[in-house]
């Protein structure tokens, strides 16, 4: 990444360009031309995607938990309906003949419909857990089957049949798959309003950052190829195995923040080759030799984070793998291939429209990051107070994740005026008992009515059973339905979990409900924690290293990277959990956070981290391998990346925050989490910690023992080559 470029003189002609620059500047128009026709198709094989994407995913395929629910889907399909209609009778109780004639009727045509099955109601069974307390509701229980898309599509046919009013009765939709096809369409519009809000506000940042508006486009054109491309490969990913609909914003965000986060870098180095005079093929060879090499470094590590997701077996943590490696891998191929293409073609006019002209004339002259540079000066001067100031500020900013409390996702992800969300909290805040969250066990194997009764008197004797209704028998198999005393997944329900497993009984048990699935999910991911936290580490320190040769670098960046996220994390207990803001933010709060989303967020921010440390890192090495002069080292690498990664940060943040502004709580948790992590890790971490601990460090950063120096020297990967001491000083760009 060799900042000081010579002009050429007269005889030497042009430097030579081979290799991947003459791959893609051999035919730009060609190209160019290519990605056109292949983005169309990317629209064409990718549309439609989000109608074949699941809401669900949450929990581990291999559980007890999972196989229990599925068997009784099987053998006792009334055991698990996913469809209520909750029928409110107004002034008049639910037992007044002419509701309760009119609620029967509803019954009888439900069990008509196709793909619906186990329907069953109040009026017929009588149960008191499907009558509400004050006497003015009731419920009709159902299955609709099939997977989540057949589901989907059973719900849009029958749903509009019952909903609203039916002479004295009036109808609401909801169940579990009421609430998760309500939740897909909600995030299929949200995600269309973030990005009518994000690409516009973009745009503009874009043109304040490169002051050129055709510079500016360029950034967006390629984060738009990235996302079109990923959302066709999440297309075909839908005929091999489930992907969640939330990965689309991932998709979105990652797409557009990762694009412009590499075409910043190689446009600025681009128009820097351009002031040097060089031209515009030159340009663009010296530009991939150095600027493209650190892009594809920093996509390997953004990717790396990525793919320690598909360590987890829930698919909901495995989608946003795939979606993450396919769109990073995506936009830095665009970058490399199609941004060259483009900047050849442009040549020159890529400066054109220059929008800050008017502005320069008055404005005083100024060197590119002087700013930063007397920043870096400051911190290396004070360098023990930033280090334990920024870690103490940090460490304090986490502190409430030490209070986490991990639950499901359910309704009240949904706004407060969702159907399926006002019939679910209806059913909480008014109906006997936990509805919801009973657990089921199922019994499998042969046994006598003397054994089930037996089994049924231990299991009522638990201490925190309320009580337990069965058992139902079909052949070898029965279940028992166990109520709670407590709410559906505190820490008794889920302690009872556990309770009911070890409990001996002359047949073979399995439990399931709303407590059995968290503690299994929780399992899934405190056992493969280690292991994905421990690929992450020793890749990156592995990649880090092939970057830099230091032995203590690495090690530098890992650490700080994971400190740079402890204010998202503190931030999401302290809001989403605890409440706080819940009325600004517009979401209810549940008292806990959704197992999975601490995983996911840690390696989507863990792996932006490590994208804006790649650029600065790179920059350093680059002026150390000039020079010699560690301290000015750090100076001229947060001098030249200092604004670029802020600006990059800040864009990054406004397409985060757009994704949440979404209606449902997790993608709005996702969102806003991620924003603040970006916007901590370039603010903070990059700008006050990073030039710290290097100047405590010294010359000692860039140590490492005699083989792993050897082994740098041929199979480490650097901007360039290293240069000569220069003694003449380079000449400024204008712009980014």
């Amino acid at each position: 990444m060799t900042e000081v470029n010579k002009a050429p003189h007269p005889g030497d002609g042009p430097p030579p360009v081979g290799g991947w620059t003459r791959f893609v500047t051999a035919r730009p128009r060609l190209s160019l031309l290519v990605a056109l026709v292949l983005t169309a198709l990317a629209v064409l094989a990718g549309s439609g995607v989000a109608d074949r994407l699941g809401s669900g995913g949450w929990e581990d395929p291999a559980a007890e938990s999972t196989y229990a629910t599925k068997a009784l889907e099987r053998e006792f399909p009334d055991s698990q309906p996913n469809l209520l209609l909750l029928v409110d009778s107004g002034r008049a109780s639910v037992d007044d003949p002419a509701v309760a004639a009119r609620a029967r009727d509803l019954t009888e045509r439900l069990a008509t419909e196709q793909g619906v099955t186990g329907v069953g109601s109040y009026w017929q069974s009588k149960s008191p857990a499907l009558r509400a307390k004050d006497g003015h509701e009731a419920l009709i229980a159902a299955r609709i089957t099939g997977d989540e898309n057949a589901m989907g599509k059973t719900l849009d046919r029958i749903a509009p049949r019952y909903r609203g009013t039916h002479g004295p009765v009036q109808v609401k939709v909801g169940g579990i798959v009421a609430v998760r096809h309500e939740m897909q369409t909600i995030i299929k519009e949200d995600l269309t309003r973030a990005e009518m809000i994000a690409l516009p506000i973009t745009l503009v940042l874009l043109v304040m950052v490169f002051g050129s508006a055709i510079a500016a486009l360029l950034p967006l054109g390629i984060g738009i190829v990235a996302i079109l491309g990923t959302n066709a490969v999440l297309r075909g990913l839908t005929s091999f195995t489930d992907v969640s609909v939330f990965a689309l914003n991932l998709t979105t965000a990652l797409g557009l923040g990762l694009a412009i986060d590499y075409a910043l870098f190689i446009v600025r180095r681009y128009r820097e080759e351009l002031s040097t005079g060089a031209d515009p093929l030159t340009a663009v060879g010296t530009t991939l030799r150095t600027a493209g090499r650190t892009v594809l470094f920093s996509a390997l590590t953004v990717a790396v984070s990525l793919a320690a997701m598909m360590v987890f077996p829930q698919y909901f943590l495995r989608s946003f793998a795939y979606a993450g490696i396919a769109v990073v891998l995506l936009a830095a191929a665009a970058a490399l291939i199609l941004l060259p293409a483009a900047l050849l073609l442009l040549g020159h006019r890529v400066n054109s429209l220059d929008l800050r002209r008017l502005f320069r004339r008055t404005a005083k002259p100024t060197g590119e990051g002087a700013t930063w540079a007397r920043a870096a000066t400051l911190v290396m001067r004070r360098a023990p107070l930033f280090a334990l100031g920024t870690t103490a500020l940090l460490v304090l900013l986490g502190l409430p994740f030490l209070g986490v409390k991990f639950g499901t996702a359910d309704d009240r992800q949904l706004p407060s005026g969702a159907e399926s969300h006002v019939v679910q909290q209806h059913i909480r805040d008014d109906f006997p008992g936990s509805p919801g969250g009973g657990l089921e066990i199922l019994a499998e194997g042969r046994a006598t009515q003397t054994q089930y009764a037996d089994y049924k008197e231990r299991v009522a004797a638990l201490p925190e059973v309320d009580r337990v209704d069965g058992p139902l028998v079909k052949g070898d198999t029965a279940y028992f339905t166990v109520q709670p005393k407590g709410e559906a997944v505190d820490s008794a329900a889920q302690s009872l979990v556990g309770d009911l497993r070890s409990l001996k009984a002359p047949f073979d048990t399995k439990v399931t409900g709303t407590a059995a699935v968290l503690v299994d999910s929780k399992h899934a991911i405190g056992e493969r924690l280690p292991w994905a936290g421990a690929f992450i580490a020793i890749v990156t320190l592995l990649l880090v290293f092939l970057l830099t040769g230091s032995v203590l670098i690495p090690l530098q960046a890992v650490v700080l990277n994971a400190l740079s996220l402890t204010a998202m994390f503190g931030a999401v207990v302290w809001v989403f959990q605890d409440g706080h803001l819940s009325g600004a933010l517009g979401f209810t709060s549940t008292g806990s956070i959704e197992t999975t989303l601490p995983v996911l967020m840690f390696c989507v921010a863990f792996g932006l981290s490590m994208d804006y440390g790649v650029f600065l890192l790179s920059r350093i090495k680059e002026e150390y391998d000039r020079t010699g002069d560690h301290n000015e080292a750090v100076r001229h690498g947060l001098q030249r990346t200092g604004g670029l990664i802020t600006a990059a940060a800040v864009i990054l943040a406004v397409v985060m925050v757009a994704i949440g502004t979404s209606r449902v709580t997790n993608t709005k948790m996702l969102g806003l989490g991620i924003a603040l992590a970006v916007l901590m890790d370039a603010m903070v971490v990059r700008s006050l910690l990073v030039p710290a601990i290097m100047r405590l460090t010294g010359r000692a950063t860039w140590w490492a023992p005699a083989p792993l120096r050897r082994f740098h020297q041929r199979f480490g990967l650097s901007e360039g080559e290293p240069a000569a001491p220069a003694n003449k000083k380079e000449k400024e760009p204008a712009g980014v």
